[in-house]
């Protein structure tokens, strides 16, 4: 196990489980020769987004309530988040701040109440050095190699230790069972259980079979996703044309969510 990778380890698993309906063996299968094989032959996946380093950007001038409310419904929604009155109970995966909550650290004495004001969305900042990883004693938490941190629910033992890392707020602790506050429960997205920890994912089940991320989706051009990689790629042309910021930068976490204001 520990040469094979978590997504390699999935993709033999859900492999494993087709080739028992079509015939062939598990050990015809488990090796990375016959994986290679198998997904040429029957096109597993053919549309996945791939990058070398994913990235988000959001246009702040391009916000409104309507979008911001329109990312949230979407996001939770899709995710089966679970809808808690109580905010010491709260779970979010996306959500709104004002730009004086959100960049605390750019506030000046003058700043125009308007610009404080503003309303940002915030997310999981899908850190290059994220914190919440090193501290993780089960390897809930990892990041991927195109750069998304995630979260394996069933691993995590609920310590809590990633949340005191973060320094962005982006996890939520499930003090109770989940599944009672959901409104309608999306049956192609698991739900959780008390005592875990969850967060953004950057939507990767939608990169997987080639949709953007939900919030992308709906936002109408004020959020940006692509490879940070790629100097050719959309976000990579936009952050050399226009100013951005990030939260909390002077961290070094890195985060990999960038602002346009």
């Amino acid at each position: 196990m520990n040469d094979i990778d978590r997504r390699k380890f999935l993709k033999m698993a859900g492999l494993g489980a087709l080739f028992g309906l079509t015939g062939l063996s598990m050990f015809e299968v488990v090796t990375k020769k016959h994986i290679e094989a198998a997904v040429e032959k029957y096109k597993i996946l053919p549309n996945t987004l791939t990058a070398q380093r994913w990235a988000i950007v959001i246009d702040l001038k391009k916000l409104d309530e309507k979008i911001i409310n329109d990312c949230i419904r979407v996001c939770h929604s899709i995710h089966n988040v679970p809808q808690i009155a109580m905010q010491k109970e709260e779970i979010k995966w996306i959500w709104k701040e004002t730009f004086e909550h959100a960049f605390y650290e750019m506030e000046y004495p003058y700043m125009p109440e308007q610009m404080k004001n503003l309303p940002v969305l915030v997310l999981c900042n899908h850190c290059d050095n994220p914190a919440c990883v090193r501290v993780c004693p089960t390897k809930a938490t990892f990041k991927r190699k195109d750069g998304i941190v995630m979260m394996d629910m069933h691993r995590c033992i609920g310590c809590r230790y990633c949340m005191a890392a973060c320094p962005f707020g982006a996890r939520s602790f499930n003090w109770r069972d989940p599944r009672p506050f959901i409104k309608e429960e999306n049956s192609e997205y698991p739900t959780r259980m008390k005592g875990v920890v969850e967060k953004c994912t950057l939507c990767c089940e939608r990169l997987e079979i080639g949709k953007p991320p939900a919030c992308v989706e709906v936002s109408n051009g004020a959020i940006m996703y692509g490879d940070l990689a790629d100097p050719n790629s959309e976000i990579r042309k936009i952050l050399a044309t226009n100013y951005a910021i990030r939260r909390k930068p002077e961290l070094g976490t890195n985060p990999c969510v960038y602002y346009l204001i």
